[in-house]
């Protein structure tokens, strides 16, 4: 089995998600999810051990041989990839039951579950195939999927968000489209490794800069990038509280994957700096971004919202690392896209637990919450020290290399405001410490109890991941390491 465990890594919850629909029981259907899910995990962790022991895995689907044929790339990115998306879906499946039955209806719990599971699948296919237009088919099934799941919200916006997510998705989806078309007709070929090595190594022609530059823009929607963000916030805000920790930990990330894997993987980065200078214009793109998001951030009263501009200007930390376009800038980009999904993870699953208990996500209802729900409260505190990016935090770690590898490159320009943003991370995440802990409680928050111990367990698991990689940086920064270090090297 250990040979097939590439392609059981998607088909597990591929296969799944259907029988969660066919099944008339929502206690069945959950039970269906959840096994899924752990064992996609236990899966994702075993291929992690054969590629750390053994290097990279490639594995053709049906006995092809790749061009004609499609391929799955396990690498050390990929692996670290999977990890994070099969780990998130199966601790946010072991939070949600008590949140599910508050937020959504009952009658469409199997429908949840059966998109959960496509969503899953969908992104752990991003991450593992070594075809191009496999890139857009898993693409295509994670955002129909999360469009779903979103306007399962309670609350009628989440139609709207919903919406407005699938306008700019399908908008991104057909920028991408296009520039996979253009590589096809340049190429004559599909997989990535062979695309790399067709493209010509002297000369730049003008369809290989139209069809990265549709590819890019592609991408940076569908990773929320300043100024193409617009549908991230209300779709964080609107979407039942599981669906917002399970894509605030996953999608996103999975999107800035796929632009390092082009960028790296396909392209060779002297292309990008010298013909093309994608390096400017990512860091000039990732510094607004952050600065304009975490401002947003500051004045919202949502503290879903807050969290959704806050994982915006995160999003431009990840970019800042790959537009360093160096070993270390690009391994600072993988350890925060992992230490971030982490952090977000956990911090929208709080959210979660205070809707549960207090029926809203507004900061005026949650004051003097500290009082009666201690757990709860502490958890956001450690979280958002992580997100700041307090010393023996996650986020002290991924900020920290972000900082010395663009002051080794001499990017002073992007090391000065970096430190600058953080502390307006410092006012967003206080502004909600001070409610819990320094207002006079309401009526309906004395009222309130601790969240029930089925949250909570998985929350600080999460919680748990922000100090213990924050202190133990051997496997993500090490991961982290050999990824950037395989890509710059052109190994594929």
């Amino acid at each position: 089995m250990t040979a097939q465990l590439p392609v059981l890594v998607v088909l597990t919850p591929l296969i799944a998600a259907p029988l969660c629909v066919l099944t008339s029981s929502r206690r069945f259907s959950y039970l269906i999810a959840l096994i899924a899910t752990c064992v996609t995990f236990a899966f994702a962790m075993m291929l992690v051990g054969r590629v750390l022991a053994h290097g990279p895995i490639r594995y053709e689907m049906g006995g092809w041989a790749p061009p004609y044929g499609i391929e799955y790339l396990i690498d050390y990115l990929s692996g670290f990839m999977i990890v994070i998306v099969s780990g998130a879906a199966a601790i946010v499946l072991i939070y949600a039951p008590r949140s599910l039955d508050d937020e959504i209806p009952l009658e469409r719990h199997t429908l949840f579950f059966s998109c959960y599971l496509l969503c899953a699948a969908g992104l752990l296919g991003i991450c593992m195939t070594g075809d191009l237009f496999n890139v857009f088919v898993f693409l295509e099934i994670s955002s129909l999927s999360s469009y779903a799941m979103i306007s399962l919200g309670k609350d009628r916006r989440a139609l709207l968000a919903s919406l407005q997510y699938l306008i700019m998705g399908t908008v991104g989806a057909t920028f991408l489209l296009i520039g996979i078309g253009l590589l096809y007709q340049m190429t004559g070929t599909l997989n990535m490794s062979d695309i790399s090595g067709r493209l010509p190594a002297e000369v730049k022609p003008r369809t290989m800069q139209v069809a990265f530059a549709f590819i890019s823009v592609g991408l940076c929607i569908k990773m929320a990038v300043f100024p193409v963000h617009t549908w991230l916030p209300n779709a964080y805000t609107f979407a039942p509280s599981v669906v917002t920790s399970f894509l605030a930990a996953t999608s996103t990330k999975v999107s800035v994957y796929a632009l390092i894997r082009l960028i790296y993987g396909i392209v060779a980065p002297q292309f990008e700096t010298l013909a093309m200078p994608l390096a400017n214009e990512l860091t000039l793109l990732a510094l607004l971004g952050i600065f304009a998001a975490s401002i947003a951030a500051v004045f919202q009263e949502n503290v879903k919202q807050l969290l959704a501009y806050s994982s915006i200007a995160q999003i431009g930390y990840m970019l800042l690392g790959v537009g360093l376009a160096n070993q270390d800038g690009v391994t600072a980009a993988v350890v925060h896209l992992f230490n971030h999904a982490v952090i977000k993870g956990a911090l929208f699953m709080v959210v979660g637990c205070f809707a549960l208990r207090l029926g809203s996500v507004r900061l005026d209802d949650w004051r003097g919450a500290g009082q009666t729900m201690p757990l709860t409260s502490l958890a956001w505190v450690v979280g958002g020290l992580s997100l700041v990016g307090v010393p023996l935090t996650v986020g002290f770690v991924s900020k920290w290399l972000l900082l010395t590898s663009s002051l080794e490159s001499e990017r002073w320009i992007v090391a000065v405001p970096m430190l600058g943003s953080s502390l307006l991370a410092v006012i967003y995440v206080w502004k909600v410490v001070e409610v819990l802990y320094f207002s006079s409680p309401s009526k309906a928050v004395r009222r309130s109890r601790e969240a029930p111990l089925s949250m909570l367990i998985p929350t600080y698991l999460l919680i748990g991941c922000c100090i213990l990689f924050g202190c133990w940086t051997d496997y993500t920064a090490g991961l982290a390491g050999l990824a950037a270090a395989f890509l710059l090297e052109g190994a594929q």
